[in-house]
């Protein structure tokens, strides 16, 4: 994911008069109806859907900003899944979010951790 040094938040700061862009709420009511489970949509139900879309689009992208300000990715102009994973891992606002974006290892470091907890086991016993 190629990420700007200028930020849409800060022009949006700048100019200040930007609305936030969301979904129409008929094409929020279209994808909720697309479900084979869903009948009817209540008023509230589908008003509360559409704000928590604009709140989901602000979350990650301050996970995208914050993982590219703190990442490695700033000589390169890109963000990876490793400064997202590192963020998870550091940031305490984020940290919820480490069952998620576990940090890489290869499968021969899992084999031998793996293996290192079965032996551990074993000689409890």
């Amino acid at each position: 994911m190629k990420m700007s040094h200028n930020s849409s938040a800060k022009g949006d700061q700048a100019s200040g008069s930007k609305k936030p862009i969301s979904l129409p709420i008929s094409r929020v009511r279209l994808i909720m109806k697309s479900s084979p489970d869903v009948s009817s949509i209540n008023q509230d139900a589908l008003f509360l859907t559409t704000k928590a879309t604009l709140k989901q689009r602000l979350f990650v992208q301050h996970l995208a900003l914050s993982s590219f300000n703190n990442g490695s990715g700033k000589e390169t102009n890109t963000l990876s899944y490793s400064d997202l994973a590192n963020t998870a891992q550091e940031a305490e606002t984020f940290h919820f979010l480490t069952d998620i974006l576990p940090k890489k290892i290869l499968a021969q470091d899992y084999l031998n951790s793996l293996e290192q907890m079965q032996e551990e086991e074993g000689a409890d016993y």
